[in-house]
């Protein structure tokens, strides 16, 4: 059964998804983070280096209170080394925009403006690069640690293996994964994938605190359209939602004809953004199988699930393995989360003799 305590928060967080779109970037979001000394160096510096205000006087909040705990390992972040790295990568940022704008180079689609709305149900996952050779490579990676010969009689004896013997040496690697935190090994880094993703704000912040890959954004804006939840449609809203977002994104054109930079804040979650991801074939395991789980969001589901299916049919050996792929769609994807934590707290409760 399911209590009203589970039922209203999971319609909570329903109501919460649905209209999320209409926030504009400038909401605030709690952030928390963690990390090693350098890796807190090298952040202040790019915060540094950022062109907006907010992230200059965030790396100097940032500074104050790592200085009053491990002053040597980032004092680097703002002294005459660090101030130099700055202006490098500030200079990166303009040397090319400027080369794009004397050249004249065709980057942009001069169709792909448009305020309409964008079709919800489609994952925008693109496939752009991956490695013919992957399967080869993994099979030669298994076997490195097994045999004393050096790495390319490994790789030569693999490419001449019947695809059985390929397929029962990834089988054996894989094992009989119990959950999708039994994880396979090192031999999976082999293999790297690249996709092109255009999805809403909102999911691309969802799938931007993901730690295992590469990834990089384009500027925000109004320019690939806005996601009309369907549900919205069905309950008659879309004509309202349409007209605070096309409201919005007015703001935001008249604001970036000067400022492109500070426009961004104005830009509602609904509007699409295209970024893109490379990761290996161990860390497609952990995205595919972590963000398809029910409890997400429907969309960076769908942008999982989407991401292991073009995996799949390019390397269906590599794949088979990623057994806890969630496939289906749900109407209320908290309930079932809602309802497992009923559960922990009646135990709690028995625990404690109440």
């Amino acid at each position: 059964g399911t209590t009203e305590r589970a039922y209203a928060s999971a319609t909570r967080a329903k109501a919460c998804d649905l209209l999320r779109g209409l926030l504009p970037m400038a909401t605030l979001t709690n952030v928390g983070l963690f990390g090693n000394g350098r890796a807190f160096e090298y952040l202040l510096t790019k915060l540094y280096a950022a062109p907006l205000a907010e992230l200059n006087e965030l790396a100097g909040a940032m500074q104050r209170a790592l200085d009053s705990l491990i002053p040597s390992f980032v004092k680097r972040a703002k002294s005459e080394r660090g101030r130099q790295f700055q202006e490098y990568l500030r200079g990166a940022r303009e040397r090319v925009a400027r080369t794009i704008a004397e050249r004249g180079l065709p980057i942009a689609d001069p169709d792909e403006g448009t305020l309409q709305p964008a079709d919800s149900s489609q994952s925008g996952v693109t496939l752009v690069d991956y490695d013919p050779h992957a399967e080869a490579r993994v099979v030669a990676a298994i076997l490195y640690p097994h045999v004393e010969r050096p790495l390319a009689d490994v790789v030569a004896a693999v490419e001449r293996l019947p695809a059985e013997e390929r397929l029962a040496l990834i089988r054996a690697y894989v094992g009989e994964r119990a959950s999708r935190f039994h994880r396979p090994g090192r031999a999976f880094e082999e293999p790297y994938y690249t996709f092109d993703l255009l999805a809403d704000i909102g999911a691309y912040r969802d799938l931007q605190r993901h730690r295992l890959l590469t990834q990089e954004r384009q500027r925000f804006g109004v320019l690939h359209g806005y996601v009309t939840p369907p549900e919205l449609e069905e309950a008659g809203l879309a004509r309202s939602y349409a007209e605070a977002i096309e409201r919005a994104a007015a703001v935001c054109e008249a604001i970036g004809a000067d400022m492109p930079e500070e426009a961004q804040y104005a830009v509602p979650m609904a509007f699409r953004v295209r970024w893109r991801v490379r990761l290996n074939l161990r860390e497609v395991y952990h995205l595919a199988e972590l963000r398809s789980a029910p409890q997400g969001h429907p969309v960076y589901r769908r942008i999982a699930q989407e991401i292991y299916r073009q995996v799949a049919a390019v390397h269906p050996s590599l794949a088979e393995g990623m057994r806890f792929v969630d496939l289906g769609a749900y109407e209320l994807e908290r309930l079932d989360a809602e309802r497992r934590l009923d559960a922990k707290i009646e135990r709690l409760k028995g625990g404690r003799g109440e």
